[in-house]
């Protein structure tokens, strides 16, 4: 379901990645795949960003998330997960994995033409 406003750790890393922030990789919010939403996507390097606040803690959840992104992965998209608490306490390391799975991404990309 695509919500109206953003929680703040999504605020926090969406401040980074939109407008070409990353690399000069273009992301959209809230992108759907089947009946899924990704939080944050690239489609030209086809990697998905998912930000685990609270709600991916309780019971099941875990379950649920494994089954939404082996579904997801099946199109051939790459997944990064973080949590709430790593963006608050670790952004610059977030940031870092980012670029490096952009620059993996890309290296394979480019191998692949």
């Amino acid at each position: 379901m695509l919500r109206s406003s953003m929680p703040k750790a999504e605020l926090i890393l969406w401040s980074k990645l939109k407008s070409k922030g990353m690399d000069g990789y273009k992301f959209r919010r809230q992108y759907s795949v089947e009946k899924f939403v990704i939080d944050f996507y690239c489609p030209r390097l086809k990697l998905a960003i998912e930000v685990d606040g609270d709600s991916h803690f309780s019971e099941g959840s875990e379950v649920c998330d494994k089954a939404r992104q082996g579904c997801i992965e099946s199109f051939g998209i790459s997944f990064l997960r973080f949590t709430n608490k790593e963006i608050y306490e670790n952004l610059d390391e977030v940031l870092a994995k980012i670029e490096d799975c952009i620059q993996n991404r890309y290296t394979m990309n480019n191998y692949a033409d």
